[in-house]
């Protein structure tokens, strides 16, 4: 039986959605219903269509009581709103239904895993998050959460292990007819750790290892953990809190990483080859994947950041957007993200230039918009006298533009929208060192109506970042400091 609480948020969330016109979201990646969205939930294949559940507070574009929105496509582009799947309205999740994941039973339902938050008195009489692990039912529409929840709670954990920092089960189906669950978890010394849990039917849990620590390498808490097997190697995703800057690599604050390696999958022992970040742009956290029922494995991130929520403007009714779905594999011991193939089929006009030569400012006919799919390729004139600089601006006119700057002699990208129209001092820039290729330097750029997605030399680097720019503003111009020869292939895309 839904309770009220859920009745009243899916009232809500149907009422308010009319509100906002459909020019005023984004074209193609899923944005908040109405309200709030943060991490990506349950991202899923099933009954034929893929879900995503997300964090959501409907009533507000600021953070509240973390409910479940769903939405449910096709093609993991054009999304389809469907009611609310979960609320805080059980005494172990009153104050939050946090992140987690679904898998199909194999009798045709579908479990959710979640974290259940309630808040506890100290003895210091400060109020602490108490956080356990909660299991949902449901037929893809309607859920009902586990009458002998909470399935993992304190008691659960190895010795050490904060109760408070306890959060994000991403749970899969073993060959066997088994479950195992990744979870994200604080130990004694205040850093991060990965635990797995195993069940014989998805609803008895108990735990089994600990699958990775941080020992304070990469920030402290790890948040919504994801493991796999990609192209022979075992990748772990996770996005640390707190972290420090290492060179190019990683960024203050709350950031993205990803651990290759071999894995023991009956064991669970792993062996750290490679880490790397997931994104090097402003905005992306708490990615989760899916394995495709053609195999591919795609991911999804919330496209924002802790850090960045205050880049926003108030007028509007809805708060964070999803990434561009990207399909994963891993070359050269290194993490490789490319849009989607099923972007390919938005695609509508196409520009095309082949060996342009120029310096200084080049605008060219027909190249611009704000829902584009843009591949450009920028080669020195001369392979003895490399260009100094290279840049494209996006999203422009008298007023505004994001760019992207790339120095050769350095092979840093840079990407900077400090003039995209915002009006406070946050982040607004971020470095990549990319792969040196004599000044070559292929890019593909994703526009939308509020981001801009660059995927560097195939894949290789993604920067991520929204943009609020003024809808008006969509010039695209390029820059070189030198001789350049550039190709350009623009598409339309359509929502």
């Amino acid at each position: 039986m839904t309770s009220q609480t859920l009745r009243e948020a899916r009232k809500y969330e149907e009422t308010y959605e009319k509100m906002i016109p459909a020019e005023d979201r984004p074209a193609f990646h899923l944005p908040a219903r109405v309200g709030w969205m943060n991490d990506p939930n349950g991202f899923s294949y099933y009954k034929g269509e893929y879900h995503m559940f997300y964090q959501y507070y409907p009533y507000d574009t600021n953070w509240g009581p973390m409910h479940w929105a769903h939405a449910v496509s096709k093609d993991l582009l054009r999304w389809r709103n469907l009611p609310a799947a979960l609320a805080p309205d059980e005494v172990y999740d009153k104050d939050g239904c946090f992140s987690g994941s679904a898998i199909e039973l194999p009798d045709g339902r579908q479990l959710l895993m979640y974290t259940g938050v309630r808040k506890e008195q100290q003895a210091d009489g400060k109020f602490r998050e108490v956080q356990t692990q909660c299991l949902a039912v449901g037929d893809g529409v309607d859920y009902v959460k586990y009458a002998r929840n909470p399935v993992l709670d304190e008691r659960d954990l190895p010795e050490g292990s904060s109760r408070f920092d306890f959060r994000d089960p991403k749970i899969w189906r073993n060959e066997d007819g088994t479950y195992t669950s990744v979870i994200g978890n604080r130990p004694a010394d205040g850093s991060g750790q990965l635990l797995l849990f195993r069940s014989p039917d998805g609803f008895h849990w108990k735990f089994h290892k600990v699958l990775a620590s941080n020992h304070n390498r990469f920030g402290k808490m790890w948040e919504c953990p994801d493991l796999f097997e990609l192209d022979g190697k075992w990748v772990i995703l996770t996005s640390p809190q707190d972290m420090l800057p290492k060179d190019f690599e990683y960024h203050n604050g709350n950031g993205t990483l990803c651990l290759i390696g071999r894995m023991d999958p009956d064991s669970g022992d792993f062996v750290e080859e490679y880490n790397q970040a997931i994104d090097y742009g402003i905005d992306f956290y708490a990615p989760q994947t899916v394995l495709t029922p053609d195999g591919r494995r795609v991911m999804i991130g919330w496209m924002q950041n802790w850090d960045t929520c205050s880049h926003r403007t108030e007028e509007r009714r809805w708060f964070g957007q999803m990434s561009l779905p990207r399909e994963l594999s891993v070359r050269d011991g290194r993490l490789v993200q490319n849009p989607v193939k099923e972007l390919e089929e938005l695609r509508g006009e196409k520009i095309e230039y082949r060996q342009v030569s120029f310096t200084d400012v080049l605008r060219l006919d027909g190249v611009k918009g704000r829902c584009i799919d843009m591949e450009v390729t920028v080669r020195p004139a001369n392979p003895h006298n490399i260009y100094q600089k290279f840049a494209i601006y996006l999203a422009q006119n008298e007023d505004y533009r994001t760019y992207l700057s790339y120095h050769p002699s350095e092979s840093v990208l840079k990407v900077d929208r400090k003039f995209s129209g915002s009006r406070r001092a946050i982040i607004h820039q971020r470095r990549a060192q990319v792969r040196d290729r004599n000044g070559e330097l292929k890019l593909r750029v994703i526009l939308d109506r509020f981001s801009v997605e660059i995927f560097v030399n195939d894949g290789e680097h993604v920067l991520s970042t929204t943009i609020y720019t003024d809808q008006k503003a969509d010039g695209i111009s390029f820059f070189a400091d030198g001789g350049v020869v550039m190709d350009v292939v623009k598409y339309e895309l359509k929502g």
